[in-house]
């Protein structure tokens, strides 16, 4: 029951929104495990954000919420992976991507707590 939460400071197209939800939804069923058809991706643009006090003109901040706990090395092997995509597909370096993980041990869905 992943949820990904994307924010980007620069503009997507609708095209590179599906391409990047698909990668990202991807590589989490991979590293962690879990079935895709339960990933929900968000994608926010055209975000302000900041490091170092600069704005970034490149920058990211990926959320994954989880249902349930992971080990340190899933989380690193999908911070690789997650900063591979953005670095290769939208040219943001690796320094201006920030990952975060939460495991989450109250999760509904489908009228059902889990």
């Amino acid at each position: 029951m992943p949820f990904i939460e994307t924010k980007l400071s620069m503009k997507l197209d609708e095209n590179q929104k599906n391409d990047l939800q698909r990668k990202l939804a991807d590589v989490v069923s991979s590293a962690l495990s879990k079935p895709k058809q339960y990933i929900m991706t968000e994608i926010e643009d055209e975000k302000t954000l900041y490091m170092n006090e600069k704005k970034l003109e490149k920058g990211a901040y990926i959320s994954v919420k989880l249902f349930g706990a992971t080990t340190k090395q899933a989380c690193q092997t999908l911070t690789h992976s997650i900063c591979n995509i953005l670095s290769a597909d939208f040219g943001i370096e690796k320094s201006n991507i920030y990952v975060t993980y939460h495991p989450v041990d109250l999760w509904g869905w489908n009228d059902i707590m889990f």
